[in-house]
């Protein structure tokens, strides 16, 4: 089984997003047997807490299915050799990820949208408070990722 760590902030808005629609893919696409998705925090900020109201509601107003009993947790070192993929939303969580993980020797570090052809970031809706856009890209992004691994089967 090949994990897929999905790395925000706090892990209450846009990674446990991801991890939402990304598993929700892997279902639809029949990929179950082989990933998984899963998400933690790039600082200790949010930790134990649950995904964020408005996220749960962004999740919920598109009928997607998540973990009600999400806790957010810290990413460490280690998770670098358990995932096959460590895909972050923007920059900053990318400069925290890879001094967590010592560097990126395998080119496991990603970005969100690479998979969706573009270096933006996905913005923050803890700040910005557009729940909506963040869905959106992320929903995007984890469909690039999804044609990347049925092209690499």
């Amino acid at each position: 089984m090949k994990k897929i760590l999905f790395v925000c902030h706090g892990n209450i808005c846009r990674s446990p997003m991801a991890e939402a629609i990304m598993q929700y893919l892997i279902k639809q696409n029949g990929l179950e047997d082989q990933y998984v998705a899963e998400s933690k925090a790039t600082t200790q900020d949010a930790l134990g807490r649950g995904i964020d109201p408005r996220a749960q509601r962004e999740l919920e107003k598109n009928r997607m299915p998540y973990d009600r009993g999400h806790r957010a947790s810290q990413m460490t070192a280690k998770d670098y050799d358990e995932y096959e993929y460590l895909i972050c939303m923007d920059e900053e969580n990318f400069a925290d990820m890879n001094r967590i993980t010592g560097g990126d020797a395998q080119r496991k570090e990603h970005k969100l949208l690479e998979f969706a052809g573009s270096y933006d970031d996905v913005d923050d809706p803890w700040y910005t408070n557009d729940f909506d856009t963040a869905y959106q890209e992320i929903y995007k992004g984890c469909e690039g990722l999804i044609k990347k691994l049925k092209e690499d089967k």
